[in-house]
């Protein structure tokens, strides 16, 4: 398998399975807690929306050796539908926890169809292994869950007429942590453009 300097790694078993234990014990996301602070939650969205987008690559890959579609409809509005019933159960606004899921999807999709695009220009690029879809999704669905809770103690910091002030400074803070490239930078300002209450589902 051949190295690149690229910062999207070729997958192999190792990789893989490294990127689903990082973080994918129930106990390694958290639910987050009320009273930290406008900035403590808001930046805790900030951070489970990377983390949700550090499971791209291994999507991508799952699709591509199987030749699935990047879309995936019936699976996306599993995943809105879950995100609804579970808001109504923390009692968060389920209007507003589906849009932010909705972003989070389409961001998701966004470095799929980079990494897609990527590999097609250059196949020896491309994943020698294709993970277990079922597995990966495993993680997502437990960081959709924290980021359900997220955007329920959150509620205040959202509505605050500082909130997309602060919600860039938390992002900001996250992509330098997390050293996020472009690709990942540009879909992470997608995952979170509706996170501030009032904010428009077209604004950027």
């Amino acid at each position: 398998m051949r190295a690149t300097a690229s910062p999207w790694r070729t997958l192999t078993a190792g990789a893989v399975m490294a990127v689903l234990w990082t973080g994918s014990a129930s106990a390694a996301v958290p639910a987050p807690t009320a009273g930290r602070g406008s900035y403590g939650e808001l930046h805790s969205l900030a951070d489970l929306s990377a983390q949700r987008l550090g499971t791209a690559e291994l999507v991508a890959a799952a699709k591509w050796g199987t030749g699935g579609p990047v879309d995936d409809p019936a699976r996306e509005q599993r995943v809105l539908d879950a995100a609804a019933r579970q808001a109504r159960e923390v009692r968060a606004d389920p209007v507003a926890t589906v849009q932010i899921f909705r972003d989070q999807i389409e961001a998701n999709k966004q470095v799929q169809r980079a990494l897609h695009s990527r590999w097609n220009a250059n196949p020896a690029d491309a994943p020698g292994e294709t993970p277990d879809l079922s597995e990966v999704r495993e993680k997502i669905n437990r960081l959709n869950l924290a980021l359900v809770r997220g955007i329920a103690v959150s509620a205040g910091p959202r509505a605050a007429p500082s909130c997309r002030a602060t919600l860039t400074a938390a992002t900001v803070r996250v992509r330098h942590d997390r050293r996020l490239e472009r690709v990942r930078s540009t879909a992470l300002a997608l995952a979170l453009r509706s996170v501030c209450a009032g904010a428009s589902a077209g604004a950027s």
